[in-house]
């Protein structure tokens, strides 16, 4: 088993800076904060809808990197541009976590990268390898 490493897909957008998609540390995973950035690097378009769909798209593609998928995540900090957007975000986040609900902190931030709407983290068990 790998007690530390860092994770990297190509199922998700590069880092953008001197920084890990995630890293592994025993059997937690640990995800640097993910935007809507396509696994090629374009911005997603649109609202809030738009692009948490996909940072969680992005999450859920680093996740099964490890064999872990969002039952597997125990904690995710969320950063919005603006706090009226929650219940929008809301209804989306829940369509990914409707069977099972992590703890969860979301903040309202004054600016996040490329100007985007929407950054998540999470902290996610790795399945025992069979």
């Amino acid at each position: 088993m790998t007690i530390f490493g860092t994770i990297s897909t190509d199922a998700a957008p590069a880092a953008i800076g001197p920084y890990a998609q995630a890293v592994r540390y025993g059997d937690l995973l640990f995800t640097s904060g993910q935007i809507p950035l396509t696994p090629d690097g374009v911005l997603v378009e649109g609202g809030i809808e738009e692009q948490t769909r996909q940072v969680l798209s992005n999450l859920k593609a680093v996740l099964a990197s490890v064999g872990a998928d969002f039952k597997n995540v125990i904690k995710t900090t969320v950063f919005l541009k603006d706090m009226n957007q929650f219940a929008t975000f809301n209804s989306v986040y829940a369509t990914y976590f409707s069977e099972h609900t992590p703890a969860r902190s979301t903040v309202e931030v004054a600016r996040l990268p490329r100007d985007v709407l929407v950054e998540i983290e999470v902290i996610s068990t790795i399945p025992v390898e069979g």
